[in-house]
């Protein structure tokens, strides 16, 4: 907002004569450069004093000096031209190979595990100085590190694990299922688990986020059902050890059961039916949309992730 109301009467041709005057120190030379009459020169000088309250310029037989509000003037109404000019120029594009660029996402170890490796080998294909620090995702969104721009992208699953914000945009990368995955000598023989069988079983659960809840033990609560957990572990890996020479079951999303699951050790059957997938999905703040170092890791992001999906 402005201080007086006179200032709205200023416009850029007066500042540009500002700046011409005080540089040029002439109206002649000012009216000559800027391509306006003598008079519209002395007609802007005129708003300038008005709306300032100051001369700005003492008219003396060497040129119009300054005075010394006009000098500490001089250097913020040159910004307000750059700025302007910016404004209609627009910021220039984000180029990772002119510079170094860290990018912050938080995200679940899904994301580490899938995504995160083609990301950065076409970072080093293309020779990039590109950073990723990935955070660990708690019990929700975390807000305020969005907003106010700590973090660049936040990566969870979906749809409807989690609170939804009006001021975040957000993009499916990808779908997946569960499967159920054993040691194979515990392997049961029937392809599809049956609920029964499901819940007889003692399970293995990998947390993918810090919270109480899961799609699994809410899906069986619409069942009227539950499992019994016997360990809840860190990371996927962790988990698969955990089930090695026991007949525990642990449910894993598909594409990671047939990255980690290695076949001479562990086997695979297909979850109950009505068991339902998830999204992978990418959120970012509406006021980073049209930001180009965002809009470049979002394209980088959903790049790899048709790489995952093709491979």
């Amino acid at each position: 907002m402005l201080n007086s109301n006179v200032l709205r009467k200023l416009d850029m041709q007066d500042l540009m004569v500002f700046v011409a005057v005080y540089e040029q120190q002439s109206v002649t030379e000012v009216s000559e450069a800027l391509s306006v009459s003598q008079s519209t020169v002395s007609y802007c000088l005129k708003k300038l004093r008005n709306g300032f309250s100051d001369d700005l310029f003492i008219n003396t037989r060497t040129g119009m000096h300054p005075t010394s509000k006009a000098s500490s003037m001089y250097p913020h109404v040159l910004k307000i031209l750059e700025s302007i000019n910016l404004c209609h120029s627009g910021a220039p594009a984000f180029d990772p190979a002119l510079q170094p660029a860290t990018f912050n996402i938080c995200a679940p170890e899904y994301f580490e595990q899938l995504i995160l490796p083609p990301l950065l080998k076409r970072f080093a294909m293309a020779d990039l100085a590109v950073m990723v620090n990935v955070h660990k995702f708690e019990t929700d969104i975390p807000v305020d590190a969005l907003r106010n721009g700590s973090l660049d992208l936040v990566i969870g699953f979906g749809p409807n694990f989690h609170r939804s914000h009006g001021d975040f945009n957000a993009q499916v990368l990808m779908e997946d299922d569960l499967v159920c995955v054993f040691d194979r000598r515990a392997t049961p023989l029937e392809p599809r688990l049956s609920l029964q069988t499901f819940v007889e079983r003692r399970h293995v659960f990998p947390t993918p986020w810090t919270s109480t809840t899961n799609m699994v033990d809410g899906w069986l609560a619409q069942q009227a059902q539950q499992r019994q957990i016997v360990a809840r572990a860190n990371s996927y890996g962790a988990a698969l050890k955990m089930i090695t020479g026991t007949d525990f079951i642990l449910t894993l999303p598909r594409r990671i059961q047939q990255l980690l699951a290695e076949q001479a050790a562990f086997d695979h059957r297909e979850a109950p039916e009505g068991l339902p997938g998830f999204t992978l999905d990418m959120r970012w703040s509406q006021r980073l949309d049209q930001d180009s170092a965002n809009t470049w890791l979002r394209e980088q992001v959903m790049m790899a992730c048709a790489d995952q999906r093709m491979s």
